[in-house]
Protein backbone atom coordinates (compact mmCIF):
# COMPACT_ATOMS: atom_id res chain seq x y z
CA UNK A 1 0.00 0.00 0.00
CA UNK A 2 1.44 3.21 -1.21
CA UNK A 3 0.43 6.76 0.41
CA UNK A 4 0.73 9.30 -1.67
CA UNK A 5 2.91 12.41 -0.32
CA UNK A 6 -0.62 14.56 -0.88
CA UNK A 7 -2.18 12.93 1.71
CA UNK A 8 -2.61 12.87 5.26
CA UNK A 9 -0.29 10.86 7.59
CA UNK A 10 -2.42 10.48 10.17
CA UNK A 11 -3.11 7.68 12.25
CA UNK A 12 -4.60 7.62 16.00
CA UNK A 13 -2.73 4.61 16.87
CA UNK A 14 1.19 4.16 16.86
CA UNK A 15 2.50 1.69 13.90
CA UNK A 16 4.51 -1.06 15.65
CA UNK A 17 7.75 -0.26 13.34
CA UNK A 18 8.43 2.72 11.54
CA UNK A 19 11.45 1.91 8.81
CA UNK A 20 13.45 4.75 7.40
CA UNK A 21 14.51 3.81 4.18
CA UNK A 22 13.41 1.81 0.87
CA UNK A 23 16.55 0.37 -0.33
CA UNK A 24 17.52 -3.11 0.32
CA UNK A 25 18.04 -3.62 3.77
CA UNK A 26 14.84 -1.35 4.77
CA UNK A 27 12.43 -3.07 2.14
CA UNK A 28 13.48 -6.41 3.61
CA UNK A 29 13.13 -5.42 6.97
CA UNK A 30 9.77 -3.86 6.19
CA UNK A 31 8.30 -7.08 4.01
CA UNK A 32 9.12 -9.76 6.11
CA UNK A 33 8.12 -7.67 9.69
CA UNK A 34 4.76 -7.06 7.57
CA UNK A 35 4.36 -10.79 7.04
CA UNK A 36 5.20 -11.37 10.56
CA UNK A 37 2.16 -9.75 11.58
CA UNK A 38 3.61 -6.67 12.59
CA UNK A 39 1.85 -3.14 11.29
CA UNK A 40 4.55 -1.23 9.25
CA UNK A 41 5.09 2.35 7.91
CA UNK A 42 8.01 2.48 5.32
CA UNK A 43 9.08 6.14 4.68
CA UNK A 44 11.88 7.27 1.77
CA UNK A 45 13.31 10.82 -0.04
CA UNK A 46 12.77 8.96 -2.85
CA UNK A 47 9.56 8.45 -5.05
CA UNK A 48 10.58 4.95 -6.11
CA UNK A 49 11.64 2.22 -3.85
CA UNK A 50 15.26 0.82 -4.65
CA UNK A 51 17.27 2.91 -2.91
CA UNK A 52 20.75 4.03 -4.66
CA UNK A 53 21.55 0.05 -5.77
CA UNK A 54 18.85 -0.39 -7.15
CA UNK A 55 18.12 3.33 -8.86
CA UNK A 56 15.97 2.80 -12.26
CA UNK A 57 14.54 5.43 -14.81
CA UNK A 58 10.90 6.88 -14.10
CA UNK A 59 7.61 5.19 -16.20
CA UNK A 60 7.89 8.47 -18.07
CA UNK A 61 11.28 7.25 -19.76
CA UNK A 62 9.71 3.85 -21.37
CA UNK A 63 13.18 2.03 -20.21
CA UNK A 64 12.40 -1.14 -22.11
CA UNK A 65 14.82 -3.04 -19.89
CA UNK A 66 16.05 -1.49 -17.05
CA UNK A 67 17.07 -4.51 -15.20
CA UNK A 68 19.86 -4.41 -17.39
CA UNK A 69 21.64 -1.89 -15.97
CA UNK A 70 21.71 -3.76 -12.46
CA UNK A 71 23.29 -6.74 -10.49
CA UNK A 72 20.91 -9.53 -9.30
CA UNK A 73 17.70 -7.38 -10.46
CA UNK A 74 15.11 -10.47 -9.28
CA UNK A 75 16.01 -9.95 -5.81
CA UNK A 76 14.73 -6.22 -6.00
CA UNK A 77 11.30 -7.37 -8.06
CA UNK A 78 11.06 -10.04 -5.47
CA UNK A 79 10.97 -7.42 -2.27
CA UNK A 80 8.93 -4.78 -4.74
CA UNK A 81 6.42 -7.75 -4.91
CA UNK A 82 6.37 -8.62 -1.61
CA UNK A 83 5.80 -4.94 -0.46
CA UNK A 84 2.73 -4.38 -3.20
CA UNK A 85 1.46 -7.51 -1.40
CA UNK A 86 2.11 -6.58 1.78
CA UNK A 87 -0.30 -4.30 3.97
CA UNK A 88 2.65 -1.84 5.13
CA UNK A 89 2.16 1.91 4.47
CA UNK A 90 4.91 3.12 2.06
CA UNK A 91 5.35 6.81 2.08
CA UNK A 92 7.43 7.86 -0.40
CA UNK A 93 8.34 11.16 -0.98
CA UNK A 94 9.31 11.49 3.12
CA UNK A 95 12.41 13.40 4.70
CA UNK A 96 13.07 12.71 7.76
CA UNK A 97 14.85 15.01 9.90
CA UNK A 98 14.62 13.67 12.93
CA UNK A 99 13.51 11.08 15.47
CA UNK A 100 12.59 11.16 18.90
CA UNK A 101 12.25 8.57 21.61
CA UNK A 102 9.31 9.46 23.76
CA UNK A 103 8.78 8.60 27.38
CA UNK A 104 6.85 5.68 26.76
CA UNK A 105 8.83 3.86 24.88
CA UNK A 106 7.66 5.00 21.50
CA UNK A 107 9.42 6.53 18.38
CA UNK A 108 8.07 9.55 16.81
CA UNK A 109 9.62 10.29 13.27
CA UNK A 110 9.33 13.77 11.84
CA UNK A 111 9.68 14.13 8.43
CA UNK A 112 8.91 17.00 5.37
CA UNK A 113 7.39 15.86 2.40
CA UNK A 114 7.81 16.56 -1.59
CA UNK A 115 10.43 15.80 -3.93
CA UNK A 116 13.18 17.65 -2.54
CA UNK A 117 11.60 18.66 0.76
CA UNK A 118 10.28 21.47 -0.57
CA UNK A 119 6.69 20.71 -0.40
CA UNK A 120 7.23 21.46 3.56
CA UNK A 121 4.37 19.68 4.96
CA UNK A 122 5.60 18.62 8.27
CA UNK A 123 4.78 14.64 9.02
CA UNK A 124 5.24 12.89 12.02
CA UNK A 125 4.41 9.13 12.48
CA UNK A 126 4.81 7.26 15.57
CA UNK A 127 5.92 3.98 16.18
CA UNK A 128 6.81 0.88 18.83
CA UNK A 129 9.82 0.14 17.12
CA UNK A 130 12.30 2.04 14.40
CA UNK A 131 14.74 0.50 11.72
CA UNK A 132 17.06 2.47 10.50
CA UNK A 133 17.87 1.72 6.98
CA UNK A 134 19.40 5.07 5.29
CA UNK A 135 22.00 3.62 3.94
CA UNK A 136 25.31 5.97 2.88
CA UNK A 137 26.48 8.51 0.73
CA UNK A 138 30.11 9.13 -1.41
CA UNK A 139 33.53 9.97 0.22
CA UNK A 140 35.31 12.43 -1.40
CA UNK A 141 39.13 13.36 -1.76
CA UNK A 142 39.94 16.61 -3.30
CA UNK A 143 42.37 17.30 -5.61
CA UNK A 144 43.47 20.51 -7.58
CA UNK A 145 40.33 20.66 -10.28
CA UNK A 146 37.92 18.90 -8.80
CA UNK A 147 35.44 21.69 -8.85
CA UNK A 148 34.79 22.30 -12.55
CA UNK A 149 32.38 20.86 -14.94
CA UNK A 150 32.36 17.27 -15.91
CA UNK A 151 33.49 16.05 -12.29
CA UNK A 152 30.84 13.98 -11.02
CA UNK A 153 31.06 11.46 -8.17
CA UNK A 154 31.31 7.82 -9.28
CA UNK A 155 28.12 6.57 -7.59
CA UNK A 156 26.58 10.23 -8.94
CA UNK A 157 27.73 8.99 -12.41
CA UNK A 158 25.68 5.58 -12.11
CA UNK A 159 23.27 7.00 -10.62
CA UNK A 160 22.72 9.41 -13.76
CA UNK A 161 22.84 6.10 -15.84
CA UNK A 162 20.71 4.08 -13.86
CA UNK A 163 17.50 6.99 -13.24
CA UNK A 164 18.13 9.28 -16.05
CA UNK A 165 19.23 7.16 -18.63
CA UNK A 166 22.22 9.50 -19.46
CA UNK A 167 26.14 9.82 -19.19
CA UNK A 168 27.38 12.92 -17.63
CA UNK A 169 30.43 12.73 -20.58
CA UNK A 170 31.19 10.52 -23.71
CA UNK A 171 34.94 9.80 -22.77
CA UNK A 172 35.19 9.08 -18.45
CA UNK A 173 37.31 8.09 -16.32
CA UNK A 174 36.82 6.59 -13.57
CA UNK A 175 38.70 7.12 -10.53
CA UNK A 176 39.12 7.10 -6.62
CA UNK A 177 39.11 3.62 -4.25
CA UNK A 178 36.77 1.02 -3.88
CA UNK A 179 35.02 -2.02 -5.93
CA UNK A 180 31.87 0.50 -6.97
CA UNK A 181 34.67 1.97 -9.45
CA UNK A 182 34.43 -1.95 -11.16
CA UNK A 183 30.39 -2.05 -11.45
CA UNK A 184 30.50 2.21 -12.58
CA UNK A 185 33.22 1.69 -15.50
CA UNK A 186 31.71 -1.71 -16.83
CA UNK A 187 28.19 0.12 -16.67
CA UNK A 188 28.97 3.11 -18.21
CA UNK A 189 31.50 1.78 -20.93
CA UNK A 190 27.87 -0.63 -21.44
CA UNK A 191 26.13 1.96 -21.96
CA UNK A 192 28.50 3.60 -24.78
CA UNK A 193 30.79 5.40 -23.02
CA UNK A 194 34.41 5.64 -23.60
CA UNK A 195 36.40 4.93 -20.52
CA UNK A 196 40.10 5.36 -20.98
CA UNK A 197 41.21 4.50 -17.61
CA UNK A 198 39.92 2.51 -14.17
CA UNK A 199 42.11 4.53 -11.97
CA UNK A 200 42.26 2.35 -8.74
CA UNK A 201 44.36 4.38 -6.10
CA UNK A 202 44.89 1.14 -3.71
CA UNK A 203 45.44 -2.38 -5.19
CA UNK A 204 43.68 -5.96 -4.56
CA UNK A 205 46.51 -8.06 -3.15
CA UNK A 206 45.53 -7.20 0.45
CA UNK A 207 42.24 -9.46 -0.11
CA UNK A 208 44.15 -11.94 -0.38
CA UNK A 209 45.59 -11.70 3.40
CA UNK A 210 42.05 -12.77 3.86
CA UNK A 211 41.83 -16.33 2.56
CA UNK A 212 39.01 -17.11 4.94
CA UNK A 213 36.96 -14.16 3.85
CA UNK A 214 37.38 -14.96 -0.15
CA UNK A 215 36.65 -18.29 0.16
CA UNK A 216 33.19 -18.11 1.82
CA UNK A 217 32.39 -14.74 0.01
CA UNK A 218 32.64 -16.78 -3.34
CA UNK A 219 29.57 -14.78 -4.52
CA UNK A 220 31.92 -11.58 -4.45
CA UNK A 221 34.49 -13.24 -6.64
CA UNK A 222 32.30 -14.30 -9.21
CA UNK A 223 31.01 -10.42 -9.34
CA UNK A 224 34.66 -9.43 -9.76
CA UNK A 225 35.16 -11.86 -12.35
CA UNK A 226 32.19 -9.96 -14.13
CA UNK A 227 32.97 -6.79 -14.15
CA UNK A 228 36.24 -7.82 -14.89
CA UNK A 229 35.01 -9.43 -18.10
CA UNK A 230 32.99 -6.69 -19.04
CA UNK A 231 36.09 -4.42 -18.55
CA UNK A 232 37.97 -6.55 -20.76
CA UNK A 233 35.40 -7.03 -23.88
CA UNK A 234 35.43 -3.00 -23.66
CA UNK A 235 38.87 -3.26 -23.34
CA UNK A 236 39.56 -0.72 -20.32
CA UNK A 237 42.51 -0.87 -18.13
CA UNK A 238 42.75 -0.52 -14.91
CA UNK A 239 45.73 1.23 -13.27
CA UNK A 240 46.11 0.36 -9.66
CA UNK A 241 48.32 2.19 -6.98
CA UNK A 242 47.35 5.22 -8.89
CA UNK A 243 44.91 8.51 -8.55
CA UNK A 244 43.91 11.26 -10.17
CA UNK A 245 46.10 14.26 -8.85
CA UNK A 246 44.89 17.17 -11.13
CA UNK A 247 41.84 17.93 -13.64
CA UNK A 248 42.61 20.12 -16.42
CA UNK A 249 40.09 22.28 -18.05
CA UNK A 250 38.78 25.79 -18.48
CA UNK A 251 34.92 25.38 -18.58
CA UNK A 252 34.82 21.77 -18.16
CA UNK A 253 37.18 18.38 -17.96
CA UNK A 254 39.26 18.59 -20.80
CA UNK A 255 41.74 15.83 -19.78
CA UNK A 256 43.13 14.52 -16.10
CA UNK A 257 46.91 13.50 -14.75
CA UNK A 258 47.12 10.17 -13.45
CA UNK A 259 49.77 9.66 -11.12
CA UNK A 260 51.29 6.87 -9.42
CA UNK A 261 51.24 6.39 -5.99
CA UNK A 262 53.72 4.57 -3.00
CA UNK A 263 52.05 2.06 -0.70
CA UNK A 264 51.34 5.87 1.86
CA UNK A 265 49.51 7.48 -1.22
CA UNK A 266 51.81 10.27 -2.11
CA UNK A 267 52.65 10.61 -5.25
CA UNK A 268 55.49 9.62 -7.09
CA UNK A 269 57.43 12.48 -8.76
CA UNK A 270 57.78 12.11 -12.58
CA UNK A 271 54.95 9.53 -12.98
CA UNK A 272 52.23 11.72 -14.07
CA UNK A 273 50.07 11.09 -17.17
CA UNK A 274 47.91 12.96 -19.02
CA UNK A 275 44.79 11.73 -19.86
CA UNK A 276 42.40 13.17 -22.36
CA UNK A 277 38.60 12.75 -21.49
CA UNK A 278 35.24 15.18 -20.76
CA UNK A 279 34.56 13.69 -18.04
CA UNK A 280 36.00 12.15 -14.73
CA UNK A 281 33.65 9.77 -12.29
CA UNK A 282 35.46 9.87 -9.06
CA UNK A 283 34.88 8.41 -5.92
CA UNK A 284 36.78 7.23 -2.47
CA UNK A 285 34.69 4.72 -1.08
CA UNK A 286 31.37 5.25 1.13
CA UNK A 287 30.41 6.97 4.44
CA UNK A 288 27.66 5.11 5.87
CA UNK A 289 24.67 7.48 6.84
CA UNK A 290 24.36 7.71 10.53
CA UNK A 291 22.74 11.18 11.42
CA UNK A 292 19.68 9.92 12.38
CA UNK A 293 21.15 7.34 14.90
CA UNK A 294 23.87 9.52 16.09
CA UNK A 295 21.34 12.42 17.54
CA UNK A 296 19.75 9.94 19.90
CA UNK A 297 23.21 8.98 21.31
CA UNK A 298 23.55 5.72 19.91
CA UNK A 299 26.85 4.26 19.86
CA UNK A 300 29.33 4.50 17.58
CA UNK A 301 32.12 2.23 15.65
CA UNK A 302 35.28 3.14 13.87
CA UNK A 303 35.74 0.65 10.43
CA UNK A 304 38.60 -0.29 9.03
CA UNK A 305 38.20 2.62 6.45
CA UNK A 306 38.51 5.34 8.86
CA UNK A 307 34.87 5.95 8.71
CA UNK A 308 32.26 5.74 11.59
CA UNK A 309 29.42 3.24 11.59
CA UNK A 310 27.12 2.20 14.07
CA UNK A 311 27.97 -0.72 17.00
CA UNK A 312 24.99 -2.84 16.39
CA UNK A 313 24.05 -6.14 18.52
CA UNK A 314 23.79 -9.59 17.69
CA UNK A 315 20.57 -9.36 16.18
CA UNK A 316 21.12 -5.60 14.59
CA UNK A 317 19.71 -3.38 17.94
CA UNK A 318 21.63 -0.29 18.49
CA UNK A 319 22.93 1.03 22.14
CA UNK A 320 19.09 2.99 22.20
CA UNK A 321 16.80 0.28 23.18
CA UNK A 322 14.07 0.01 20.45
CA UNK A 323 15.84 1.26 17.43
CA UNK A 324 17.72 -1.36 15.06
CA UNK A 325 19.67 -0.20 12.69
CA UNK A 326 20.52 -2.35 8.70
CA UNK A 327 22.99 -2.36 5.60
CA UNK A 328 25.46 0.69 5.04
CA UNK A 329 24.51 2.44 8.65
CA UNK A 330 26.83 -0.74 10.16
CA UNK A 331 29.59 -0.68 7.48
CA UNK A 332 29.37 -0.82 3.70
CA UNK A 333 29.17 -4.25 2.43
CA UNK A 334 26.29 -4.65 -0.14
CA UNK A 335 23.27 -5.17 -1.38
CA UNK A 336 23.06 -8.75 -0.67
CA UNK A 337 24.26 -8.19 3.37
CA UNK A 338 21.69 -4.97 3.77
CA UNK A 339 18.88 -7.99 3.15
CA UNK A 340 20.23 -10.30 5.38
CA UNK A 341 20.44 -7.52 8.23
CA UNK A 342 16.86 -5.84 7.06
CA UNK A 343 15.27 -9.15 7.87
CA UNK A 344 17.10 -10.60 10.52
CA UNK A 345 16.44 -7.04 12.17
CA UNK A 346 12.86 -7.58 11.23
CA UNK A 347 12.43 -10.93 13.33
CA UNK A 348 14.26 -9.90 16.11
CA UNK A 349 11.76 -6.72 16.32
CA UNK A 350 8.73 -8.99 15.91
CA UNK A 351 9.99 -11.58 18.51
CA UNK A 352 10.32 -8.41 20.56
CA UNK A 353 7.24 -6.90 20.33
CA UNK A 354 5.06 -10.00 20.01
CA UNK A 355 6.60 -12.01 23.06
CA UNK A 356 7.92 -14.65 21.37
CA UNK A 357 11.53 -16.14 21.29
CA UNK A 358 13.91 -15.55 18.14
CA UNK A 359 13.99 -19.11 16.87
CA UNK A 360 17.45 -20.26 16.00
CA UNK A 361 15.93 -21.43 12.51
CA UNK A 362 15.74 -18.82 10.14
CA UNK A 363 17.23 -16.06 12.75
CA UNK A 364 20.26 -18.53 13.53
CA UNK A 365 20.90 -19.26 9.53
CA UNK A 366 20.43 -15.22 8.78
CA UNK A 367 23.11 -14.74 12.04
CA UNK A 368 25.55 -17.25 10.21
CA UNK A 369 25.37 -15.54 6.67
CA UNK A 370 25.27 -11.74 7.79
CA UNK A 371 28.54 -12.59 9.89
CA UNK A 372 30.25 -14.04 6.83
CA UNK A 373 29.42 -11.04 4.63
CA UNK A 374 30.51 -8.85 7.20
CA UNK A 375 33.71 -10.37 7.44
CA UNK A 376 34.20 -9.70 3.79
CA UNK A 377 32.72 -6.15 4.17
CA UNK A 378 35.64 -5.65 6.85
CA UNK A 379 38.28 -6.76 4.38
CA UNK A 380 37.04 -4.85 1.64
CA UNK A 381 36.87 -1.74 3.91
CA UNK A 382 40.53 -2.38 4.79
CA UNK A 383 41.74 -3.23 1.34
CA UNK A 384 40.73 0.13 0.21
CA UNK A 385 41.21 2.62 2.66
CA UNK A 386 42.71 5.91 2.35
CA UNK A 387 46.60 6.32 3.06
CA UNK A 388 47.80 9.50 4.66
CA UNK A 389 49.82 10.64 2.08
CA UNK A 390 46.79 11.69 -0.30
CA UNK A 391 47.28 15.01 1.18
CA UNK A 392 50.46 15.89 -0.97
CA UNK A 393 48.02 16.12 -3.95
CA UNK A 394 46.74 19.26 -2.54
CA UNK A 395 48.21 22.74 -3.59
CA UNK A 396 47.47 25.94 -1.22
CA UNK A 397 44.66 27.02 -3.56
CA UNK A 398 42.73 24.12 -4.00
CA UNK A 399 39.13 24.09 -2.76
CA UNK A 400 38.80 21.71 0.14
CA UNK A 401 35.10 22.95 1.21
CA UNK A 402 33.10 23.87 -2.37
CA UNK A 403 30.06 25.21 -0.44
CA UNK A 404 31.89 27.77 1.35
CA UNK A 405 35.01 27.60 -0.81
CA UNK A 406 37.44 26.93 1.51
CA UNK A 407 40.82 26.41 0.43
CA UNK A 408 43.65 24.05 1.58
CA UNK A 409 45.91 26.89 2.50
CA UNK A 410 43.32 28.36 4.57
CA UNK A 411 43.13 25.17 6.33
CA UNK A 412 46.55 24.94 7.10
CA UNK A 413 46.96 28.02 8.30
CA UNK A 414 43.89 27.35 10.41
CA UNK A 415 45.94 24.01 11.79
CA UNK A 416 49.96 25.50 11.75
CA UNK A 417 48.99 29.47 12.71
CA UNK A 418 45.79 29.41 14.48
CA UNK A 419 45.65 25.84 16.19
CA UNK A 420 43.40 24.26 15.37
CA UNK A 421 43.67 20.44 16.26
CA UNK A 422 40.11 18.78 15.39
CA UNK A 423 38.01 19.22 12.12
CA UNK A 424 35.72 20.70 14.60
CA UNK A 425 37.71 24.06 15.45
CA UNK A 426 38.92 24.31 11.46
CA UNK A 427 35.18 24.47 10.55
CA UNK A 428 34.87 27.52 13.47
CA UNK A 429 38.08 29.41 11.92
CA UNK A 430 37.45 29.01 8.40
CA UNK A 431 33.58 28.39 7.63
CA UNK A 432 34.56 24.87 6.36
CA UNK A 433 31.95 22.34 6.66
CA UNK A 434 29.44 25.05 7.33
CA UNK A 435 27.44 25.23 4.19
CA UNK A 436 24.28 23.00 2.52
CA UNK A 437 26.16 19.65 2.71
CA UNK A 438 26.59 20.19 5.87
CA UNK A 439 30.63 18.34 5.62
CA UNK A 440 29.18 15.50 4.21
CA UNK A 441 31.37 16.26 1.24
CA UNK A 442 34.71 17.83 2.97
CA UNK A 443 34.28 16.21 6.69
CA UNK A 444 37.23 13.91 5.56
CA UNK A 445 39.37 16.14 3.84
CA UNK A 446 39.16 18.76 6.61
CA UNK A 447 39.34 15.93 9.91
CA UNK A 448 42.37 14.67 7.92
CA UNK A 449 44.26 18.35 7.29
CA UNK A 450 43.35 18.93 11.06
CA UNK A 451 45.04 15.83 11.90
CA UNK A 452 48.73 17.07 10.91
CA UNK A 453 50.37 13.78 10.91
CA UNK A 454 48.49 12.14 13.47
CA UNK A 455 45.68 9.96 12.77
CA UNK A 456 42.48 11.52 11.15
CA UNK A 457 39.39 11.26 14.06
CA UNK A 458 36.65 10.47 11.34
CA UNK A 459 34.16 13.43 11.28
CA UNK A 460 31.39 13.85 14.09
CA UNK A 461 27.77 13.05 12.72
CA UNK A 462 26.25 14.38 15.29
CA UNK A 463 23.80 16.87 13.47
CA UNK A 464 20.25 18.24 14.92
CA UNK A 465 18.46 17.66 12.29
CA UNK A 466 19.28 15.12 9.33
CA UNK A 467 18.02 17.08 6.36
CA UNK A 468 17.84 21.16 6.28
CA UNK A 469 14.31 22.43 7.74
CA UNK A 470 12.63 25.21 7.50
CA UNK A 471 11.69 27.13 10.50
CA UNK A 472 8.40 27.67 9.60
CA UNK A 473 8.54 23.61 9.69
CA UNK A 474 9.63 23.63 13.22
CA UNK A 475 7.25 26.55 14.28
CA UNK A 476 4.26 24.22 13.16
CA UNK A 477 4.84 21.47 15.79
CA UNK A 478 3.03 21.80 18.90
CA UNK A 479 3.71 21.09 22.17
CA UNK A 480 2.37 17.28 22.00
CA UNK A 481 4.87 15.35 20.32
CA UNK A 482 2.54 12.51 19.85
CA UNK A 483 -0.08 14.69 17.54
CA UNK A 484 -0.02 14.39 14.02
CA UNK A 485 1.37 17.27 12.29
CA UNK A 486 -1.78 19.55 10.49
CA UNK A 487 -1.56 18.12 6.51
CA UNK A 488 -2.95 21.22 5.38
CA UNK A 489 -0.51 22.54 2.63
CA UNK A 490 -0.62 26.05 4.21
CA UNK A 491 -0.21 24.52 7.67
CA UNK A 492 3.55 25.43 8.10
Amino acid sequence: MTTSPSEPDVRAEPYDLAVVGAGSAGLSGAVTASELGLSVALLDTSSQTGGQFYRHPAPALGAVRPEALHHDWSAFSDLRRRLAESGTAHLPGHHVWSTVREADGTWTVHAVTGADGSGERPVRIRARALLLATGAYERQLPFPGWTLPGVVGAGGAQAMLKSGLVLPGRRIVVAGSGPLLLAVATSLAAAGARVPAVVEAAGYLRYARSPRALVTNPGKAAEALLHGAGLLRHRVPVRVRSAVTEVHGTDRVEAVTVTRLDADWRPVQGTGRRITCDALAVGHGLVPQIELATTVGCTTRRLPDGTLGLALDDLQETSQPGLWAAGETGGVGGAELARTEGELAARAIAARLLGRRSGEGRTGELRRRRDRMRAFAEVMAAAHAPGPGWQDWLTDDTDVCRCEEVSAGRVREAVADLGARDARTVKLLTRAGMGWCQGRMCGTAVACLAARDGAAEPPSERRPFAVPVRLSTLAALDGDPAAPADPRPDAS
